[in-house]
C-alpha cells in the first residue's frame, strides 16, 4: 500500500507529493524490487552484507512466513532512497517488528541513500511509528554509525538502546604487521606455524560463482564433521539453513559481495571458508575443515592470513571477526566494536517489552562479570520541533556472550581458535554463530552454540512457510543441499 506523506520534505524546493512511503506485504515484493534494492544497497555506505538483497531474499525464501513481510520503502520523485526490510514476530508474548534474517545476521540495519538522508529518515521514522498492530520495533544488533541511529534520533516515541554483542576488527594490513604487534615469542611461534602451512604445500583458491553453491554445501559437510560428537548449533544441520546459505552465498559471490575460499592439500579438499564482503570490511562468517588438518597446521591462522589478503585486494578497511570477544581474538589486539540492541517503541506495551529486554541484557552482562549500564529511554519527540529529539549516549559496555560448553582449543591459539586453557587440544574449532543479548541464536559468530529461543511466535495453521525444504529450490538451493 502507498501512504501519501504529510511530512514536510527536507530537500530544498521539494513539491508536494515528491515523497512517497510504501509498505509492501506481498510475497513477491523482494523479487519484484530486486533491482531497486540492489541499487539502494550500493548507495548505502553503512549497510553490511546482511542487508544485501541476496542475503535477505534467500533467507525469506526458506524461512519467511506468509503474511509477515513488512517492507517499508521511501521514495523521492519515484526513486527508492530508503528501505526497512522487516517482518512481524512475537517475542515474550509481545507483537513486534524485527529485521528479516535477524537470527542469522551479525548486524541489523536499514538502507539509506545519504544524499536524501534528512527527508528520507524523517519519512521512514514516521512511517514505522505509524504502523499499527505492533508495540515496538526490536533491532538486536545495531552497529555504530548505522542508519538505525539516525532513525532513533527522529523517532516520535520512546527509544531504548542497550548493550548487545561486541565484534572484533583487525585493520586491513598484512599478516606480518599483525604479528609485529604481538610479543616477540608469540610472534615467532605464529611465523613458524605459517611456514608449516607453506612447507606442506597447502594452496588456496577462490571459488567461481557457478561453483559457489556446491562449494558451500561441501563447506557445511566439513563444518558438521568438526562438531561431530559435540553440541553444534542445530540450525546449521537443517536443510533450510543449507539451502539459504547456498543460495545467498552463490548470489553474493556472483555480485562480488562474498567469497568462498577452498584449501587443497595434495589435491584433496581440506578446508573452505565463507567470507562476506561489505562496503567497509570483510567478515569471517563460517568455515569448515577436516579434523585431520588440525593435527598438521594451525587452521585458523591460515584462514586469517587469507582473510586479510582478501580485504586488501578489495580495498576494505578491516577484517571483522564478527560477534564475540573470546581471548583468542583479543590476543591479536583487535578493535572492539560495540553493537547495540535498540527498541523503538509505540505506546505503553513497548515499555514493558523494553523492560524485559533491559533486564535480560543486564542479567547476561552480570553473568559474564561485566558492567551493565543501561541508558534511560528517550522522551517522545515534539512533533512541532524541527530538530531531532535528544537521545541517550551510546553505551560502550561489552555485549553479553555465552561461551560454547565444549569450545575446543588447539595446542596454540590462533585467530579463530579458543584460548589455551580450554580442553580438547585436537578438536576442531567451528565458526558457530553467536547469541543475541536475549539468547536468540545468531548467524555468524564462529564459536558458540546458541540456547534455544524462548520468545519465538508459534507458527499456526494460518502461518505457512513460503516454501519448505522438500518443495524444491530456487537458483543455488538444490546445489546447496549437497
Amino acid at each position: 500500500m502507498t501512504l501519501p506523506s504529510a511530512i514536510r520534505p527536507s530537500r530544498a524546493a521539494a513539491p508536494a507529493g515528491a515523497w512517497q512511503v510504501e509498505v509492501r506485504r506481498d510475497e513477491g515484493a523482494l523479487i519484484e524490487l530486486a533491482g531497486e534494492l540492489r541499487d539502494l544497497y550500493e548507495r548505502s555506505p553503512e549497510a553490511t552484507p546482511f542487508q544485501s538483497h541476496e542475503w535477505l531474499s534467500a533467507w525469506w525464501g526458506w524461512y519467511g512466513v506468509r503474511g509477515r513481510l513488512r517492507l517499508v520503502l521511501v521514495r523521492y520523485r519515484g526513486r527508492l532512497v530508503a528501505a526497512a526490510p522487516l517482518m512481524t514476530a512475537g517475542r515474550w508474548g509481545f507483537p513486534v517488528l524485527v529485521p528479516i534474517a535477524d537470527e542469522q545476521s551479525d548486524f541489523t540495519d536499514f538502507l539509506l541513500d545519504p544524499a536524501y538522508a534528512d527527508g528520507a529518515v524523517e519519512h521512514l521514522a514516521r512511517a514505522l511509528h505509524g504502523m499499527r498492530g505492533r508495540c515496538a520495533i526490536d533491532l538486536p544488533e545495531v552497529r555504530p554509525g548505522s542508519v538505525v541511529h539516525q532513525v532513533m534520533r527522529r523517532w516520535p516515541g520512546r527509544t531504548w538502546p542497550m548493550p548487545a554483542s561486541v565484534c572484533m576488527e583487525l585493520p586491513c594490513t598484512d599478516i606480518a604487521e599483525v604479528m609485529d604487534r604481538l610479543p616477540r615469542r608469540s610472534a615467532g611461534k605464529m611465523r613458524a606455524k605459517l611456514r608449516k602451512v607453506d612447507v606442506r604445500g597447502i594452496t588456496v583458491e577462490p571459488v567461481p560463482p557457478e561453483q559457489a553453491a556446491d562449494a558451500i554445501g561441501a563447506l557445511l559437510e566439513m563444518h558438521a564433521r568438526q562438531w561431530r560428537g559435540r553440541p553444534m548449533n542445530p540450525e546449521h544441520s537443517r536443510e533450510r539453513f543449507r539451502r539459504h546459505l547456498a543460495e545467498a552465498g552463490a548470489a553474493m559471490v556472483r555480485e562480488g559481495r562474498a567469497a568462498v575460499l577452498r584449501y587443497h592439500w595434495d589435491g584433496r579438499l581440506v578446508a573452505s571458508d565463507l567470507v562476506l564482503i561489505g562496503h567497509r570490511f570483510v567478515g569471517a562468517y563460517l568455515y569448515g575443515a577436516i579434523p585431520e588438518l588440525r593435527d598438521s597446521v594451525d587452521v585458523t591462522l591460515m584462514l586469517l592470513r587469507e582473510d586479510l589478503a582478501l580485504a586488501r585486494a578489495h580495498g576494505r578497511q578491516a577484517v571483522n571477526l564478527l560477534r564475540g570477544e573470546e581471548p583468542y581474538k583479543l590476543k591479536w589486539r583487535p578493535r572492539r566494536v560495540q553493537n547495540q540492541r535498540i527498541v523503538l517503541g509505540r505506546g505503553f506495551p513497548a515499555s514493558l517489552f523494553a523492560g524485559f529486554a533491559l533486564v535480560r541484557a543486564g542479567l547476561a552482562a552480570r553473568g559474564h562479570h561485566r558492567p551493565a549500564t543501561v541508558p534511560l529511554p528517550t522522551p517522545p519527540r515534539d512533533d512541532t520541533a524541527n530538530e531531532p529529539a535528544p537521545h541517550e549516549p551510546v553505551p560502550h559496555e561489552p555485549a553479553p556472550h555465552e561461551p560454547a560448553p565444549h569450545e575446543p582449543a588447539p595446542h596454540e591459539p590462533a585467530p579463530h581458535e579458543p584460548a589455551p586453557h580450554e580442553p580438547a587440544p585436537h578438536e576442531p574449532v567451528s565458526h558457530e554463530p553467536a547469541s543475541h543479548a536475549d539468547g536468540a541464536p545468531g548467524g555468524a559468530k564462529r564459536d558458540e552454540v546458541p540456547h534455544p529461543r524462548d520468545d519465538a511466535l508459534p507458527v499456526g495453521d494460518d502461518a505457512l512457510p513460503v516454501r519448505d525444504a522438500g518443495a524444491g529450490a530456487r537458483k543455488g538451493g538444490q546445489s546447496g543441499h549437497g
